[in-house]
C-alpha cells in the first residue's frame, strides 16, 4: 500500500516533476525544483524514505546506514553548507567531530588526520619529517585537482549546444588529474610506501584502492574533510525530515511503498510513470535517482533501451565495491564507555592497499584489507536525549557480492542457516578488530546485526549490492553519458552516478539535474 512520508497525502493527477528514489540526489533535486515553484512527487519503493540517509531501529537503538560523517559543512561560505541550508531551509544542524576526524591505523601504529589544512600538514610532517616537501606538494595538488572539478561538473548541466562548443575547454583541466590513478600521482611525489599508505587511508570513502582509483576522486574526498568532519544532530534521518517540508510547501509529496514498474515514454518523450499496482501518474519531467544500472535494466521500456543502445553505455562502467556493515548496540553512554568521535581506519601492517585487497579476494580468510569503525552515538550530541545509557558502533569492511549470490533470490531476514553462519563468522572477526582498538567495549555489547550486500540490494535496489554506485576509476570520468540529460526527452538522471560517491556528490547532483531541467544557473544564485 502506498504511504506518504507524512500521513494523508493529497495525491495529484499530474505533477511538474516525478523523482524515482528518495536518496540524497532525489531529495536534493526535488527540494531545489520545489524552490523554483514546481510541484514534485518523490516515489520510494521501500517503507522508509532517505536511501542511504535513512536509519533503522532495533531493541531501543537506532543506526545510520550510510551517513558516517560529512565534510565542508563547517565552512559557512562553503558550497556544501549553502546547499544543505538551501534544501532544508537551514533546519538541518551539524555537530563538529573535533580536532581529529580520521585515525589511520596500520598494524600497531596510528596516524591522525587533523582538522584544518595547516594542522593536517603539521601533524603528517611530525610522523614523516623527511617527507615535508612531498606533503606540501601533495596538499597543493589536492587543491589544484579540486579546483578543476567545478567547470567539469558544470559542463554536465549546460545545454547540449553550449556543451558542444565549450565542453572540451571546461573538461580538459579536470582530465589532467582524473586520467591518473591515485598511486601514480602519489608515486610521483614520494617513494615512501608507508606515507602513501597513510595518505590513501580514506580510500574506503570511495571504494577503490590507490592503483585503481582516479586521483580526482581521491582529491575530492581528501579536500572534503580538510575542515573536519561533522554529523547531523539528531541522526541522519533529520535530512529527509528537514527536506520534506520544502517539497510539501510547493504542493509536492514524498511517498513510500510506492514502487515504479516503468517510465511511460511516448514518441521518445517521458510523460509519466506506471506503478506496480498498475496506476499511472503523469508529469512534465521524470527523474531517476535509482542508479544508472537499475534505471536502464529495470525502469525503461525495452524498446527504448534498444533504440538508444543504452546497454552499451553500461558496458563502459563497473559497479563499485560491495560491503558488510556490523551494527552494534552497547550498554552504557558514549561518555561512560569512553567512545571516541574519531573514525578509525584499520589496515594490516604489511603490504600496500592494492595487494592487501588482492590477497583478501584470493582468500577471504586473509586479514580484512580495511576495517572502518564509526561511533555515531558519540558524534551526535542529541543521542543521549533519545537513548540514555546506550551507545552504538558501526563496523564496515569490503566483501565480494559473489559470496552471497547463492541467496540472491531469497527473502530478506529469511535466507537460511548457512547464510546466517557466514554472517556470524564475519561478525566475530569484525568484533575482534573492535576489541583490539577499544578493549573497554568487550562485555558491553547488548546486540548486533550484520548487513550484507544482499541487504543493500534489498533496500537500495543496486543489483550487486554496491555501496557507491559506479566505480571511481579514471575511465569513469571520461563517460559523456554520466550527466543529467539523457537521449529521452524530459527524462533525467540524478544521484552519485552522475557526480561522485557519497552524500556530498549526491547533493551536488541534485543541483546539476535541477539546472538541466529548469535551464537556470542555480549555482550562481547560491
Amino acid at each position: 500500500m502506498i504511504q506518504s512520508y507524512k500521513k494523508n497525502p493529497q495525491l495529484q493527477n499530474a505533477y511538474d516533476t516525478i523523482v524515482i528514489g528518495s536518496g540524497m540526489g532525489g531529495l536534493a533535486t526535488a527540494a531545489i525544483l520545489s524552490k523554483q515553484g514546481q510541484k514534485v512527487l518523490v516515489l520510494e519503493r521501500h517503507y522508509t524514505a532517505g536511501g542511504f540517509t535513512h536509519v533503522f531501529k532495533r531493541k531501543d537503538y537506532e543506526w545510520d546506514v550510510g551517513i558516517h560523517y560529512v565534510g565542508e559543512v563547517q565552512r559557512e561560505k562553503g558550497i556544501l553548507k549553502k546547499l544543505f541550508d538551501y534544501v532544508t531551509n537551514g533546519e538541518l544542524k551539524w555537530a563538529d567531530m573535533g580536532a581529529v576526524y580520521d585515525r589511520i591505523i596500520i598494524g600497531d601504529e596510528h596516524f591522525d588526520f587533523m582538522k584544518g589544512v595547516e594542522n593536517f600538514k603539521e601533524k603528517l610532517i611530525s610522523y614523516f619529517p623527511e617527507e615535508e616537501q612531498a606533503i606540501h606538494q601533495y596538499v597543493d595538488l589536492v587543491f589544484k585537482a579540486v579546483r578543476t572539478s567545478k567547470n567539469y561538473y558544470i559542463s554536465k548541466a549546460i545545454s547540449p549546444f553550449l556543451e558542444s562548443i565549450f565542453g572540451g575547454i571546461l573538461k580538459k583541466p579536470f582530465y589532467k588529474f582524473s586520467d591518473k590513478t591515485t598511486d601514480e600521482v602519489l608515486g610521483s611525489l614520494t617513494s615512501n610506501k608507508k606515507l602513501i599508505k597513510v595518505l590513501t587511508g580514506q580510500y574506503g570513502d570511495y571504494g577503490l584502492p590507490p592503483k585503481q582509483s582516479s586521483f580526482s576522486m581521491h582529491a575530492s574526498v581528501v579536500r572534503h574533510y580538510f575542515d573536519g568532519g561533522s554529523f547531523p544532530i539528531g541522526g541522519s534521518s533529520q535530512i529527509v525530515k528537514t527536506i520534506d517540508p520544502v517539497i510539501e510547501a510547493s504542493g509536492g509529496s514524498i511517498l513510500t511503498k510506492a514502487e515504479v514498474a516503468e517510465v511511460i515514454i511516448n514518441n521518445n518523450k517521458a510523460i509519466g510513470v506506471k506503478m506496480i499496482d498498475g496506476k499511472s501518474i503523469y508529469a512534465k519531467s521524470i527523474v531517476s535517482n535509482a542508479g544508472i544500472n537499475t534505471t536502464y535494466n529495470q525502469l525503461l521500456p525495452f524498446e527504448i533501451v534498444k533504440k538508444h543502445q543504452l546497454k552499451k553505455q553500461l558496458q563502459k562502467v563497473k559497479p563499485s565495491v560491495a560491503h558488510v556493515s556490523l551494527y552494534i548496540g552497547l550498554e552504557g553512554s558514549p561518555e561512560e564507555l569512553n567512545i571516541p568521535k574519531t573514525n578509525y581506519w584499520v589496515y594490516p601492517k604489511e603490504g600496500d592497499h592494492d595487494s592487501n585487497v588482492k590477497n583478501y579476494l584470493d582468500d577471504l580468510n586473509q586479514d580484512f584489507p580495511l576495517v572502518y569503525l564509526s561511533f555515531p552515538s558519540a558524534k551526535d550530541p542529541d543521542w543521549s536525549n533519545r537513548y540514555p545509557g546506550k551507545s552504538t558502533v558501526d563496523i564496515i569492511t569490503l566483501i565480494p557480492y559473489e559470496i552471497f549470490d547463492t541467496w540472491s533470490d531469497s527473502k530478506w531476514m529469511k535466507r537460511g542457516e548457512e547464510y546466517e553462519s557466514i554472517k556470524k563468522n564475519i561478525a566475530k572477526r569484525l568484533l575482534k578488530v573492535l576489541y583490539k582498538q577499544l578493549p573497554q567495549l568487550e562485555g558491553k555489547i547488548n546486540c548486533y546485526e550484520l548487513s550484507t550486500p544482499l541487504t543493500t540490494k534489498h533496500f537500495v535496489n543496486y543489483n550487486n549490492g554496491e555501496v557507491y554506485g559506479l566505480d571511481h576509476s579514471p575511465s569513469r570520468f571520461r563517460q559523456p553519458f554520466l550527466k543529467p540529460r539523457t537521449k529521452i526527452k524530459n527524462f533525467y538522471l540524478t544521484g552519485q552516478d552522475i557526480v561522485t560517491a557519497g552524500v556530498g556528490g549526491a547533493l551536488f547532483s541534485g543541483v546539476l539535474t535541477a539546472m538541466a531541467i529548469t535551464g537556470k544557473n542555480i549555482l550562481k544564485k547560491l
